[in-house]
């Protein structure tokens, strides 16, 4: 059996963008054991998940993990990705496959957060941190970066950590501008909770400059760090591993099953 590992980026019209996300899975495939790495992109950049997966086949892959490279687990994860792989699989039937999740809820995503925070400003007991989230008509995005923002207010000394979104989602990045702008007694940290730079980073900054607030801050978005590079790195061993089959991808007449349906 040769395993393969298939990474998913999102893909962007930026060079930049995508330029870093290949420098990033470079590094994570270092430290994952498997007979073949290949990159592909899901929109926009190339290759396309077919041409990255029939790569894959000619080099004698005979199971692969898809390890797509996602904060958190929405549209892309459910329904795009698992189509395309549905597609591939029906051309190579013969082929295993595993589907490996998002980076989602993990400490590592945490600690990220934190050290963008301290990185941003000193911290003090009026410090209030907001993660700008891209958004998503899946609930499950708003309960994720929830639940991660409960982490950070548990583990650091800010007094509270709310959550805002871009496209969609409640509340919006604009509503959280309009009720932080009275709000000068606190210090305020935004943290976009984005993993590249790109057309909504220049849209946060346009906004963000264009407050009154007389201590509002901007941290970078999260990037690709070290922390970053072990909650992927944690999400695709595990795929790989596929411990009681939770990670198998089948399928089922019409319908494909990934492991979260």
């Amino acid at each position: 059996m040769k395993q393969a590992v298939l990474y998913i980026c999102h893909g962007s019209r930026l060079s930049e963008a995508c330029n870093e996300a290949i420098s990033f899975i470079k590094r994570c495939q270092k430290r994952i054991a498997s007979d073949i790495h290949e990159i592909c992109f899901l929109e926009i950049a190339s290759p396309s998940i077919e041409d990255g997966f029939s790569s894959c086949i000619e080099q004698g892959a005979t199971r692969i993990t898809i390890a797509p490279l996602l904060l958190l687990n929405a549209v892309h994860a459910k329904n795009d990705i698992p189509k395309e792989i549905q597609k591939c699989m029906i051309k190579y039937p013969n082929v295993q496959v595993t589907y490996g999740k998002p980076i989602g809820v993990h400490e590592k995503m945490v600690e990220s957060i934190m050290e963008r925070i301290h990185e941003t400003t000193s911290i003090d007991p009026t410090t209030i941190t907001v993660l700008i989230g891209r958004g998503s008509s899946d609930n499950e995005v708003e309960k994720d970066l929830g639940q991660i923002a409960n982490m950070v207010q548990k583990k650091s000394e800010v007094q509270e950590v709310w959550t805002c979104f871009l496209t969609v989602g409640t509340p919006s990045f604009q509503e959280m501008l309009l009720k932080v702008s009275t709000m000068h007694n606190n210090k305020m940290v935004f943290i976009p909770y984005l993993l590249f730079t790109g057309l909504l980073m220049k849209e946060i900054k346009n906004k963000i400059n264009q407050t009154t607030h007389p201590n509002l801050h901007l941290g970078r978005y999260l990037s690709y760090d070290s922390m970053v590079e072990d909650a992927y790195i944690d999400r695709v061993i595990e795929a790989i591993n596929n411990r009681d089959n939770l990670f198998t991808f089948k399928i089922e007449g019409d319908n494909y099953a990934p492991f979260y349906n």
